[in-house]
């Protein structure tokens, strides 16, 4: 902490960057002041005369509200969805073999869940004038706006949303709903919100390659520096660019990645609830060590998203009354992976490692398919019936293929929860083995059934075979001629 607040004294002098091996002192400098800050403050506490700190539960009690505002507007707005969405022909139709719903089953589901997480949100913003909101003690500025929810968060979310919208209600060229994923990644990187994700790797890396770190704005950071004409130098922040680019893929990655597994009932509505409640622990445990600028939204978003998810779950779940979506598959992915981003906002790269952990699920069953799917020799975005939670219904059926994937999806919360409080070797161990028991079994069963297809194809398409004279028979024995009366 002591060591941030050391840097930007540095760049509002406007100096040029700062040298790499006096860049590097202060760090060590800073670094050596917070172990003694820490120590300070165990000293304290030893003595009695440190400020209590408060714990998770406490935090998430004032903030709770926002939980209770996303809930009840998703729960009450889902059914006028619904209806607005059979009055308009906005359903799904089971026109493929692969669909398990018999009848058409209304849309809009997304735009419930997007009004509840926005009405949380903007119960944030207003709640000054209610005071039904407690924020945390902090030492960081949460910026502009109260509860600290940048706007471009919500400009992103509506992006992704109405891409969503207009293709349940008329279609869309997929090139268009990557561009609205990464208008939305952008909207992001704006402000720098996961830019910073790149520096747990890359200054650690050029470190130890020997190459010199400089600090900009008050961040430690790698520069490529390019001489031009006349002496002067054009630098580059390569931590920012690289950063921005895995805002992208981290965007279009997740969104899709949601899109995928929501193929049963209440499956991606149930696994993202599973899934903010395990973000909502490690936002909680951020908040309680003041990790940065982003505690605040981050629990504000991690409540809206579980509170949305929870108000939608009793109408979407089997058997369902409305779907999502592309509206709410694509939204949900996008506000999960910009809760896992902003985990690495003060360079935790390993949090951000923690989060992709909590919401495996969908990353695993996305790299299967890729994988199946090339091996297959069809295209990526060709569909097919033998994702995870497909081989899970046909031996559960729906009610139990969804319980079983929520119940993983809790295991793989609880990995998630064990990185983030320290526990890395453990954690990655567990994780790994988890994950490879799930691929290696997916893959088992997909080949048998792949096998399985191939072979009743090929009795179908086999002719008959003829008796021949050589096998003990004849091929057309000739009739028996009819014997005179």
């Amino acid at each position: 902490m002591l060591a941030a607040l050391i840097q930007p004294v540095l760049a509002a002098t406007g100096a040029p960057p700062v040298p790499a091996d006096v860049g590097a002192r202060i760090t060590a400098l800073g670094r050596e002041l917070d172990r003694v800050r820490a120590e300070y403050d165990a000293l304290l506490h030893a003595a009695g005369l440190a400020a209590e700190t408060p714990s998770r539960l406490q935090i998430f009690h004032g903030y709770m509200g926002v939980f209770i505002v996303a809930f009840l507007t998703t729960l009450l707005a889902t059914p006028l969805m619904r209806r607005l969405a059979l009055a308009n022909g906005i359903v799904d139709r089971p026109s493929e073999a692969r669909k398990i719903h018999k009848s058409p089953t209304a849309y809009l589901g997304g735009v419930a869940v997007y009004l509840g997480i926005l009405v949380g949100i903007l119960f944030t913003y207003t709640a000054p004038w209610h005071g039904l909101v407690s924020f945390h003690q902090t030492t960081h500025d949460a910026g502009a706006l109260p509860g600290g929810v940048s706007i471009w968060i919500v400009i992103g979310m509506t992006v992704i949303m109405a891409c969503g919208l207009i293709d349940d209600v008329m279609g869309i060229h997929p090139r268009a709903k990557i561009a609205g994923m990464l208008f939305a990644a952008a909207a992001l990187a704006t402000q720098n919100i996961g830019v910073r994700v790149a520096a747990g790797v890359m200054i650690p890396a050029a470190k130890a390659l020997g190459f010199g770190t400089h600090i900009v704005g008050g961040e430690e950071t790698l520069l490529l520096l390019v001489p031009l004409p006349g002496g002067t130098v054009f630098s580059i922040d390569l931590v920012y660019w690289v950063g921005t680019a895995v805002i992208a893929v981290f965007v279009l990655g997740a969104c899709n990645a949601s899109n995928l597994i929501d193929g049963l009932d209440g499956l991606l509505s149930g696994t993202t609830a599973i899934a903010s409640a395990g973000l909502l622990v490690v936002a909680l445990g951020l908040a309680v060590r003041d990790d940065g600028v982003l505690d605040a939204p981050r629990i504000v978003l991690c409540l809206g998203v579980l509170g949305a998810c929870l108000g939608f779950l009793p109408h979407n779940f089997n058997p369902a009354s409305i779907f999502l979506g592309d509206a709410g598959s694509l939204l949900l992915g996008f506000c999960t992976i910009v809760i896992v981003l902003t985990l690495g906002d003060t360079g935790r790269t390993d949090l951000v490692l923690a989060g992709l952990i909590i919401y495996a699920i969908p990353i695993i069953d996305t790299c299967l398919a890729i994988v199946r799917r090339k091996l297959a020799g069809k295209r990526i975005s060709d569909a097919d019936d033998q994702h995870l939670h497909h081989m899970l219904r046909r031996a559960l059926g729906v009610k139990g293929a969804v319980l079983t994937l929520y119940a993983i999806a809790a295991g793989f919360a609880m990995l998630g929860i064990g990185l983030s409080d320290g526990k890395a070797r453990v954690t990655y161990a567990l994780t790994l083995v988890f994950a490879a028991f799930i691929g290696v079994t997916a893959f088992k069963i997909a080949r048998r059934n792949a096998e399985a297809a191939s072979a009743a194809a090929a009795t179908t398409a086999a002719p008959t075979p003829n008796v021949t004279a050589e096998s003990g028979g004849t091929a057309n024995p000739p009739a028996t001629p009819a014997r005179p009366a």
